[in-house]
This record gives structure tokens, sequence and C-alpha cells, in this order.
């Protein structure tokens, strides 16, 4: 979709109302906002059970964290918002997900979704909930490169990368280490997330003059995964890329321990299985030595700040994508005071603006500024704890950085390497 068509369908949004499910009233804005916005009704929906658990919680801190920091800012400014959370878990499943969508559109009727986390329900909760009832969408971390293409009505963002841009860099980092005319396993989840990402590694590896010897796509809730692992250990590669998420890992990693071919110190992998209780959970023999990509916040304006807020506010270990999630409902609050209205389509239709060039920048530690000046019509860019941000016509960052991590001694370990890239 190109900007123009983009802003031609929020339009048309903005003109229709919320279609087929009801949400929070808002007034249209005009080029000047009054300051005046109200409750902001934030729904948060996040994983508390299933694959991708382990970041649930974490980043419904993140987003109660965001709230939180809005709130108290907005107070300082002198801004009418204050933003009420509504919380849903998605069970890492895309019905559940779309059931947790429909329950917060409908019952608590958000103006705004944060989340969900997966590809695998952020797509179906954009197509068959959020679009058709005229509620925005961020996702902290769905990084499937068919988001892009969404025919989302100007109505879904997301504030991490797409695997667009990680599949290369993984396929550039695994070559510095190993070299670049080697052969690798692929193994993959089949899932929206596990069959892009592996496409666009296997693609980028080859291109650049390397081999893929097996490529094994497998069921992560099969009841075994002995065969599949089995297929993924042989011939004797050079290095493993294995796409999964950390509660499937603790079935595929001991599948491929039993092999007695695989070793998880050739192993890399991305963002999925980045977690700080992983080693623990699926045990030390299947995580020590793997490595992965995940982006980052490491060159952040905004990133030691956010390291330091959480670590005072909510104390327990970060996670992957919470600044993300944090960026999410900031963002939010931002669009929402430069459009002086909690309407779905008015807000999609400033995120654009509030997150990148012309404007003066802001942080979250100086946001009590950066929503006063929003409120009065004034260009701002946020600069995020996750990155720079910067929306593009597709609600993609158009920039983005990666960085690496390992699993040493049992613990999780992040490196000081950074890898700035362009947008897709």
């Amino acid at each position: 979709m190109t900007k123009s068509h983009r802003m031609k369908a929020l339009a048309a949004v903005a003109v229709l109302g919320v279609g087929a499910v009801a949400v929070g009233c808002g007034s249209s804005s005009d080029t000047e906002s009054s300051g005046k916005v109200g409750e902001l009704k934030v729904g948060v929906l996040v994983p508390l059970t299933g694959d991708l658990s382990p970041f649930g919680g974490p980043n419904e801190k993140a987003a109660k964290l965001a709230g939180d920091t809005v709130n108290a800012a907005a107070t300082k400014a002198g801004v009418d918002l204050k933003i009420t959370e509504f919380v849903q878990d998605s069970k890492t499943d895309p019905q559940g997900a779309q059931e947790g969508a429909e329950k917060l559109i409908s019952s608590d009727k958000v103006n705004v979704l944060a989340g969900p986390m997966a590809s695998s329900e952020t797509i179906p909760v954009a197509e068959n909930i959020s679009v058709t009832a005229g509620v925005p969408l961020i996702s902290p971390s769905a990084t499937n490169p068919d988001i892009t293409k969404l025919d989302d009505s100007g109505l879904v963002f997301r504030t991490p990368p797409s695997d667009a841009l990680q599949g290369k860099v993984l396929a550039q980092v695994i070559s510095d280490a190993i070299g670049a005319d080697k052969t690798v396993n692929i193994g993959a989840r089949n899932d929206p997330y596990g069959n892009a990402l592996a496409g666009v590694f296997e693609e980028a590896w080859k291109a650049g003059g390397g081999t893929i010897g097996a490529k094994v796509v497998y069921n992560p809730a099969a009841a075994s995964l002995d065969s599949e692992a089995g297929k993924l250990a042989a011939g004797n590669p050079d290095a493993w890329v294995v796409i999964d998420f950390p509660d499937s890992w603790q079935k595929m990693g001991p599948a491929l321990a039993r092999t007695g071919k695989w070793s998880p110190a050739k192993t890399w992998t991305v963002d999925g299985l980045k977690s700080n209780d992983l080693p623990e959970k699926a045990g030390v023999k299947v995580t020590e030595g793997m490595q992965g990509t995940v982006a980052t916040s490491a060159d952040a304006p905004a990133g030691e700040a956010f390291d330091d807020l959480w670590t005072a506010q909510v104390k327990d270990p970060r996670q992957t994508y919470d600044a993300q999630m944090f960026d999410a409902v900031v963002l939010y609050a931002l669009a929402a005071a430069r459009a002086g209205s909690t309407n779905g389509a008015d807000i999609a239709a400033k995120l654009t603006e509030v997150s990148g060039a012309p404007g003066t920048k802001y942080t979250f530690e100086n946001l009590d500024a950066a929503l006063k000046a929003a409120a009065a019509g004034e260009d701002i860019d946020y600069e995020g704890a996750s990155g720079p941000i910067d929306f593009d016509a597709n609600g993609d960052p158009a920039s983005a950085s990666y960085g690496l991590w390992s699993y040493k001694d049992g613990k999780l370990v992040e490196s000081d390497k950074v890898f700035p890239v362009a947008g897709s």
C-alpha cells in the first residue's frame, strides 16, 4: 500500500465510523488538537499461555509501565489524557488471539490494540477483527514480511522490523562466523513466523554462495518430534539454523540431542528463542553455545534510560520486545494527543506523524513536553526506547538495528555488536 493509498484508506475509515464492532468514540482531529482527549482505552493482547508465554507476562508489564509513564507525564503537562488498560490472553494461538481481540473491542470497548505478539496471531486478528472494527493495532513483535502487504486500511503497525531484514542479517552473521560457502541445515516451526524467516534466510544464504543441506518444517504441537529431529540432524552440516519458540523448543531441543549428531554450539537462531529462562526450562544440554540475532535497542537514544526505568519500576528481568511494547503504548498516547481524539482512525492517521521527522525529537524521558507539544499541534518525532521507529507508509519501522546474543554457562549473554540496517 502506498502512502497516498494508506492515507485515503484512513480517511475512509474515519468517515465510515467503526464498522461491525463498536469502539470508543472521539472527535475527528483538525490541524491542531485541543489537548482534550479523555480516557484512552488500550487493549493489551499478549500470550500469557502457549509457546510464547515467557514473553507475555513481561510484555504485559511493559504496557502497564508505559501507561503509568504516560499518565504521570500527561498530569504534569496539563494534557487531558488518561490511559486505561485491559488485558486478554492471546494463548499463542490464532483462534485464541481473535477471541481475545473480540472481547477487548466488543466488551471492553478499547480504542486501540497493543499486540498480539506472534505473526500467526496478528495476521488473522487484523484481517478478521480489528480492521473491520476500525481499531488500530500495533504489534510489538510480529515480524512476518507479509504484514507489510496487509490490506489493512492503514490500521496495522509494528514497532519491530520485518524479518525480511532479520533473515538477511542472520545469513551475513553466520557467513562471517563460518564462511559463506558452508552447508547449513534449517529447521522451522510450521507457522507464518517460522516459514517466512526460514525462507528469507535460505534465499540470502544461497545468494551468498552457501548450501542448504536439509530443510525440515515441523508442527510444534506434534506429540513427538523425534522423526523431524532425525532429519534435521542428518548430513553433518557446518551449522544449523532453527526457528522456534521457547515452549516448543523444550520438545525439539531434547529430540535433537537424542540423535547424537547435533550440537547447540553449532546452532544459530533468532529472536523467538531469546529468553532469560530458556536454559533452565529446556536444559543447558540443548541451549549451551546457541547464538542468535534480535532487534536491539542498544543504540537507541533512550535505550539505557529505559533499562534503568525497568529496573527501578518493574524489577523483574527484562525480556525480548518489552521496549517495543512500551513504545507501542506511548505512541498511541502521542497520536491521540496530536489528534485530540480517541477515535481509532484519528489516532492511526497521526501515528506516522508523531513517530518520525519532521519535528522536535523527544524520548519518554521528556514525555510531558512531547504530549504538550503534540496537543498544541506541533510536529514531534518520538525516539523510542526500542529505537527511532519512524513508521513508513506501510506501518513498518523505516530503520532498525540488530544485535547478537548467546547462551553461555547456562545464562543469556548479550553481545555489544550492533548491526544497523535500512527498512524493508
